[in-house]
């Protein structure tokens, strides 16, 4: 991977992206920090997944920016008939990370009257369970959907297209889980595409967790408690995923849910500031090096 400082693809926490090459668009997955209060992300943040007690708090964001004309593909894992509606797609001028917690209980009306948001329901007939669909925002601000069942279909208008846009999903109604499949960008001689992002690690055993860290521990110098978590790092390296957050680092710090998903930095932001697993939204109340 290499750095490209002008693609435009941004991901959480750095101003540039991990691409394979000029035909790469980047990794494409759930942004971790900004999720609806009833969403748990998993396989690596590319499937999110709402509470089945409930049709609302289901907005997730893209990781990066996405580009006009890139199709993102996505899957429905789950649906419950005893709700009305399905999910919401759209786009978003606002970056997800600066957005206050708890977000907003629903895309419409909660977003799309607020400046920078455009979301639009997309029919029940076309979000049944295994549907496979992509959406796209055109270069006269439109959005459109397609599936296997339903041509290309305009959702809305109006989208304005001078500032950076992200990827907004409301996963609501009878729509409970969906999973991201990729996108793809066609241009005059080539298509660009995404490229998969890491899979996160399976959950280590309680007993396997090591150099336990209580999080208050880490207050104060922060510095000084970096530092001492980085001197505890197992040296034989073993089968790390990238960092969540920033996606750039490895992910050597594991949380007490048991999920080792963030680099020595982001461990201490993320505990700090928002005090939950950005994987399945468990309260961390400890941290430790490796536990692989």
């Amino acid at each position: 991977m290499e750095n490209e400082s002008d693609n435009g693809n941004s991901v959480v926490g750095s101003e540039t992206s991990r691409r394979c090459g000029r035909s790469c668009l980047g990794p494409l997955t759930f942004h971790p920090l900004a999720v609806g209060d009833m969403v748990t992300l998993s396989n690596g943040c590319r499937r999110a997944e709402r509470t089945r007690n409930t049709f609302k708090n289901g907005l997730v964001f893209s990781s990066r920016l996405v580009k006009i004309q890139e199709k993102i593909r996505l899957r429905v894992e789950k649906e419950l008939l005893n709700w009305q509606g399905a999910m919401r797609v759209g786009f978003t001028n606002v970056l997800p990370s600066d957005r206050y917690l708890p977000l907003p209980i629903m895309a419409i009306p909660n977003l799309t009257h607020t400046q920078g948001h455009w979301a639009a329901p997309v029919p029940e007939s076309h979000c049944q369970e295994g549907s496979e669909l992509e959406f796209w925002l055109s270069g006269k601000g439109s959005v459109y959907v397609t599936s296997h069942n339903i041509k290309r279909h305009k959702l809305l208008t109006g989208v304005n297209l001078s500032k950076p846009l992200w990827a907004m999903i409301d996963i609501y109604g009878q729509t409970c889980a969906i999973s991201l499949l990729g996108s793809e960008k066609r241009e005059l001689l080539h298509t660009r595409r995404s490229c998969p992002a890491p899979e996160h690690l399976t959950s280590p055993d309680a007993d396997s967790l090591n150099s336990l860290i209580p999080v208050s521990s880490l207050h104060g110098n922060s510095d000084e408690s970096i530092s001492s978590l980085d001197m505890k790092v197992p040296s034989d390296g073993g089968n790390v995923m990238d960092c969540v957050v920033c996606m750039e680092k490895q992910a050597r710090i594991t949380l007490s849910c048991g999920h080792q998903c963030l680099c020595n930095q982001c461990a201490l932001r993320v505990s700090e500031t928002f005090g939950t697993c950005p994987l399945c939204r468990s309260k961390i109340s400890a941290l430790s090096v490796g536990g692989v």
